[in-house]
């Protein structure tokens, strides 16, 4: 395994994002997480990633139970996140970590992210202190490393650096579909970092899966090489940056957690026949016409739409329609996705409220348009 030249403390260079974790009845799989936990220590690795809005408060929960009580806090590190719904004054901050702490079950932080950092509420950040009360929680031990977390132009990215250079870490979306979209620019905030000498830490590089279940012809480029899964390309290509300290993978299950062990426990940056794979692959994406949503679910987790419509799930089944043209996902918009209370696209009342929050900056209603004429239109 790689050491980390920039945080000699992580293990390797891949951490585990518990933005995703496995599912059953509605609730976290603690028996399924335990495994995953255990495989990824097992193999070497100690970094864990979480924020108190992911899986609406339950991820801090379950890093709880199936880390902190299993593991001694030496044998992992732990990050978290100081996100704009949960404070509104510079009181709140204080009170907000504790609880977070509490709710993990650790005394400290390994890193402390200001999360989702754009134009807009790094205005509420700075107002409420949020950078100096991290400062003077570290000062006291509380947070090893200070950081952020990061949506939007990269000029924002520059003015929040250049006002606090005191931030040690930048975690961005990157990843080889976003590197030179203009409406991510993952490449342009990279070298942002680089002009400020931070270390990066990758969120998305598989691009909430996307990046996994490829049309049959990206699908064929990357089996021609012989080699990984499509995670596995899109893990390394991530990692094949100098300023990169960390890739976070979100995985759902022990067979995700299996495939991307195999492709970071003993790193290799992708070769130039791989990269070549990798561009080809982009220019089959640009004829898709694809809508770029992530599922983060900021917009149904963070907001609460009025019309109880569910964003990523729509998006999900317009992406799958367009790449695969299976006609199945017309039944299962209408008989799963807009059922119990669910509302459909074209139910939408144009509020704004998505997209005031949502870290990719889509035009999300203009894009529910596009889903429901597809899916509403009459035969």
């Amino acid at each position: 395994m790689i050491n980390n030249r920039f945080f000699p403390e992580i293990h390797g260079n891949f951490g585990f994002g518990c933005m995703r974790l496995p599912q059953k009845d509605g609730e976290i799989n603690y028996d399924e997480t335990n495994r995953m936990v255990d495989r990824f220590i097992d193999a070497g690795f100690n970094y864990f990633d979480t924020a108190h809005g992911y899986h609406g408060g339950r991820s801090e929960i379950a890093v709880r139970e199936c880390v902190a009580k299993r593991y001694k806090r030496s044998e992992f590190l732990l990050t978290d996140k100081l996100s704009t719904p949960y404070f509104n004054t510079e009181d709140d901050v204080r009170p907000m970590f504790e609880s977070q702490l509490e709710a993990c079950g650790v005394d400290y932080f390994d890193f402390y992210l200001m999360h989702a950092q754009n134009a807009n509420n790094y205005v509420k950040y700075t107002q409420c202190k949020a950078y100096e009360t991290a400062q003077k929680l570290k000062e006291e031990g509380l947070i090893r490393h200070v950081g952020l977390s990061f949506h939007d132009k990269p000029s924002v990215l520059d003015m929040i650096l250049t006002q606090h250079p005191e931030i040690e870490a930048v975690q961005i979306q990157f990843n080889y579909a976003d590197f030179n979209d203009p409406a991510v620019e993952s490449r342009a905030q990279y070298e942002v970092c680089e002009k400020h000498g931070k270390p990066v830490i990758i969120m998305e590089p598989v691009k909430g899966g996307s990046l996994v279940n490829l049309t049959p012809e990206a699908d064929n480029i990357f089996r021609s090489l012989g080699g990984g899964s499509n995670a596995s390309y899109a893990l390394r290509f991530a990692g094949s940056f100098d300023q990169v300290a960390m890739v976070l993978s979100g995985m759902s299950s022990i067979g995700q957690m299996e495939d991307n062990i195999s492709s970071m426990a003993d790193f290799k940056a992708l070769n130039a026949e791989e990269m070549n794979a990798v561009s080809r692959v982009c220019g089959i994406f640009k004829g898709l016409n694809m809508i770029p949503c992530t599922t983060c679910r900021y917009c149904v987790t963070d907001n609460e739409c009025p019309q109880n419509i569910l964003i990523p799930d729509l998006f999900s089944a317009l992406n799958m329609f367009e790449v695969f043209k299976n006609w199945n996902t017309r039944f299962i918009y209408n008989t799963v996705l807009t059922a119990s209370g669910h509302g459909k696209a074209s139910d939408c009342i144009k509020c704004g409220m998505c997209e005031s929050i949502c870290p990719q900056g889509l035009e999300i209603r203009r894009y529910l348009e596009q889903v429901a004429e597809v899916f509403e239109k009459k035969n």
